[in-house]
């Protein structure tokens, strides 16, 4: 089922996670300390929502990664019950998108609840305080339209963000398949169908 974000308020700071990637490193939100403006994502490797964007969002991130963009993904998929989803499959993700930042996974899903993540993708972009400047979609393509997958979105709230001014409101929800939470994980509350 189609969930779409949970529109975290906007200014809210960034939780702290230290996690593995599939390279075998470890992760931290202390990583990216000096990079002015930071995208931590939830992505998955079956959803035909993240398929439908992950060429343009490898792309996308990397571009922007030269002016100052730092990108870490997190999957926080149920493994058990969607395999498809576990190290070995986002290891053939990042090679077969072109994925250029750490892709970490979240076994106990506890980062996917302290970010308050509902589907994937889904996407917080925060300023250099870490303070969160921007959640919603990478832009309008999904897998029932023919619009571009051209982080439209993503990249005009990105240059807002480096220059310091804010992401003018309302800001679009991201649309995707709900986090695969395990047998009773799931939060209560905040999940709710696309508007």
């Amino acid at each position: 089922m189609a969930l779409s974000s949970s529109m975290v308020p906007i200014g809210t700071p960034a939780p702290e996670f230290t996690l593995p990637a599939v390279d075998g490193t470890e992760v931290s939100l202390d990583s990216f300390a000096k990079d002015p403006v930071l995208l931590v994502a939830f992505l998955s490797n079956h959803c035909p929502y993240v398929r439908r964007i992950e060429d343009a969002f490898g792309a996308v991130t990397a571009e922007l990664a030269e002016r100052g963009l730092a990108t870490v993904a997190i999957c926080s998929n149920d493994v058990v019950n969607y395999p498809d989803d576990d190290a070995a499959q986002l290891r053939d993700q990042v090679r077969r998108a072109g994925f250029r930042f750490p892709y970490l996974v979240d076994e106990s899903q506890e980062v996917a609840r302290a970010y308050r993540a509902a589907c994937t993708p889904d996407l917080f972009l925060y300023d250099a305080d870490r303070r969160l400047a921007y959640r919603g979609r990478f832009d309008a393509a999904t897998p029932g339209n023919r619009e571009p997958a051209d982080g439209s979105s993503l990249r005009a709230a990105f240059e807002l963000v480096l220059a310091g001014r804010p992401v003018p409101e309302p800001h679009t929800p991201s649309v995707g398949c709900g986090i695969k939470w395990k047998q009773g994980g799931a939060p209560g509350g905040w999940l709710a169908p696309p508007r």
